[in-house]
């Protein structure tokens, strides 16, 4: 394979050839290399069976955020309260980690997920965005074990860096855990695709610049929720369940394991369209069940990044701003056509074009019946 020898390492230093035209900053490269380290310590847990247990699960599960910066940190400094060294650098980055996106699947041995995002703390605005949130500062540096990286890792932080919208993300990806352990990822260039070498306990570069089809046959939603949907949802699903014999004219193949990673990892691997729209169940079920920072947003920017589209079925996924670091939002993605034609359904149902013909005199059905014999 043309790319076989060309690792993580390789990849994020440059040396990738025409998938990527400029180096990464020093501390985003850090920050995904920090990444890679612990998702491969999550996998090694999966493989002992040591993240079965639910309660160990919790443990790793709901998203975090840290901050990091680029600065080299001399001999004898420490990280003070506010994000600072001596008075020096204040973080850079902030990255949002989903550590054990579905639990659950733990718990039966089956495919896990982590998934993450990054974003550049911004320079100017409030005391949040410059880096005075950040917690308690016990991080060293990340990489070497003799300290001379050249990032500094700030702890855990507000999570305030994270509210922008999903196109400002300098970085995004998910881990999936399963018969390999395949690292995922977006800088902004393409979608790329890293498996992990069990004998060098290297990532290797084994799906560069991966595409979603267009079109699709294969949707991933819960019908069970059916009767919680909005009427354009229903349409939809309503529509590729008639299949040859409805308007689409093509059959559909509808499935849902409840593992977000893994259905998005298919999509990625070979098309198809995932729903998690919102529903009536509660009010705040409105907004939908996945995480607007650490779920939607990163999976959007990959997707997009891959040919495909994301959407709330209102807007794009990378316009919306979420308000709370633990914010919810819907989400539909996947193969630019399917997700097209939701978002069309969401319009017209919006301006009320969606409604079927009814009237008091005739229901649904005009004066001009067809003759049926008796």
């Amino acid at each position: 394979m043309r790319h076989a020898n060309i690792t993580l390492t390789r990849f994020l230093s440059g040396d990738a050839g025409h998938l990527m035209s400029t180096r990464p900053p020093t501390a985003l490269q850090a920050v995904l290399h920090e990444v890679a380290a612990s998702v491969k310590t999550i996998a090694a847990a999966l493989a002992r069976g040591t993240l079965g247990d639910s309660a160990h699960a919790d443990s790793v599960a709901g998203g975090a955020a840290l901050a990091y910066s680029a600065r080299r940190r001399k001999p004898g400094e420490t990280a003070s309260r506010n994000g600072s060294a001596n008075d020096a650098s204040r973080p850079e980055y902030q990255l949002a980690f989903d550590p054990l996106n579905c639990t659950w699947s733990a718990d039966v041995n089956g495919s896990a997920g982590s998934i993450f995002s990054v974003t550049r703390v911004q320079s100017q605005g409030s005391d949040a965005a410059n880096g005075d949130s950040v917690g308690d500062a016990n991080a060293g540096s990340y990489g070497q074990p003799d300290g001379k990286s050249g990032v500094e890792r700030h702890g855990e932080a507000d999570g305030a860096p994270c509210l922008l919208p999903g196109r400002e993300q300098a970085a995004a990806g998910y881990t999936i855990y399963g018969p390999a352990t395949m690292l995922i990822f977006t800088l902004g260039e393409g979608t790329h695709g890293f498996t992990l070498d069990g004998e060098t306990e290297e990532f290797v570069l084994t799906h560069p610049s991966i595409r979603i089809p267009e079109d699709t046959g294969e949707i991933a939603v819960d019908a069970s929720n059916e009767r919680f949907w909005e009427p354009p949802v229903r349409r939809y699903v309503h529509e590729c369940r008639e299949g040859r014999a409805g308007c689409r004219e093509r059959d559909f193949s509808l499935r849902w394991s409840d593992a977000v990673v893994p259905e998005v990892h298919r999509i990625l691997m070979r098309g198809g369209l995932f729903l998690m729209p919102r529903d009536y169940r509660t009010r705040s079920a409105m907004r939908g069940r996945l995480s607007a920072v650490y779920d939607a947003s990163p999976l959007g920017f990959l997707v997009e990044q891959a040919g495909g589209m994301a959407t709330t079925g209102r807007e794009r996924v990378l316009h919306a701003a979420p308000r709370a670091f633990h914010e919810r939002m819907p989400l539909i993605l996947g193969s630019a056509n399917e997700v097209a034609r939701i978002g069309r359904y969401h319009r017209e149902h919006d301006l009320g074009i969606d409604a079927p013909f009814t009237s008091p005199l005739f229901r649904e059905r005009s004066l001009f019946l067809p003759e049926v014999s008796v």
